[in-house]
């Protein structure tokens, strides 16, 4: 059974809330899944609608190219989609601007990707200014967003082409991920590589910790932390004590999410600063890693 209440439009707080569009309506499937079920009001406002329009230009032209590559046969663009892809210059352009259909399109496509990921960065920190919250969402997002500048922009300058870019496509983003792990020396030798899997996998275990112990304390209304954080025998109270009991100590419910923030964040970093080092500084990152003995180098010991 779902509970529906007057619909939540907004606090009244003196930033700017003005350009927000749309009524607020109940959704079903929505109070099922995520135990709210409104939808609504969105706010777009002026950094929102420029990462709109950037990113819906991208995917027009990431489509229309797909199209051209089946010749507009859509049973062949259903069947091909995954294979299909956009693929940046090859080496011989560097860095200058290329044929639209040998990788011009690509350099058009992935400059308004660039604009849409980062008037979108622009939105969530504006959004929380206006709101008076922390912009902690928005330096989370910042971490991400240096991995991609990584991957699209920083590296392909640094290597003076294009063509160090993955393309854009399912199988192209694979197959450029192989690319990059058989031309410079195994990436698994990367340690940067292993501290980002550390920090991912890490990441995803303490969230399954904390979604399951929250799951686990929903007949004590253990997700109600803020009502019930001093009452006695509570679902928060319950949980605390779970951990405590399991390896004698507990986190609160901000620790443990500050935990999950900072591998979160840590994983994409580390991950970016092991690609930026692939090729503009180490070469071959199994050569490296037997001169740090990570690998064995042919010596038998003594």
């Amino acid at each position: 059974m779902a509970v529906y209440g007057r619909p939540d439009w907004t606090l009244h707080m003196p930033g700017d809330m003005r350009g927000r569009f749309g009524r607020p309506r109940f959704v079903p499937i929505f109070q099922r899944v995520f135990g709210a079920g409104q939808f609504g009001p969105i706010y777009l406002g002026l950094w929102g609608l420029l990462s709109v329009v950037c990113g819906s230009v991208t995917i027009f032209i990431i489509l229309f190219s797909y199209l051209v590559q089946v010749h507009f046969n859509p049973l062949l663009f259903i069947r091909e989609f995954a294979a299909l892809s956009v693929d940046p210059p090859s080496a011989k352009y560097g860095l200058s601007l290329a044929p639209w259909y040998q990788g011009g399109n690509w350099e058009v496509a992935t400059l308004f990707l660039h604009g849409a990921v980062l008037f979108w960065l622009a939105r969530v920190w504006n959004r929380a200014r206006a709101n008076e919250i922390k912009t902690t969402l928005a330096r989370a997002f910042s971490a991400a967003v240096f991995l991609y500048l990584v991957i699209y922009l920083i590296r392909p300058l640094l290597l003076h082409a294009w063509s160090e870019a993955p393309g854009h496509g399912l199988k192209a983003h694979l197959d450029w991920v192989n690319d990059v792990s058989v031309r410079y020396g195994n990436f698994y030798y990367n340690p940067f590589h292993m501290l980002s899997i550390f920090f991912l996998l890490g990441s995803t275990m303490l969230w399954g910790m904390h979604g399951a112990t929250i799951v686990a304390v929903a007949p004590y209304k253990g997700e109600v932390e803020l009502e019930e954080i001093e009452l006695e025998r509570s679902g928060t109270h319950r949980a605390q004590l779970f951990w405590r009991w399991v390896m004698g100590f507990n986190a609160n419910a901000q620790s443990i999410h500050l935990w999950a923030f900072w591998f979160a964040v840590l994983a994409v970093i580390a991950g970016g600063i092991g690609l930026l080092l692939s090729g503009p500084v180490i070469p071959n990152w199994f050569e490296w890693a037997k001169t740090a003995h990570i690998v064995s180098n042919g010596i038998p010991n003594r």
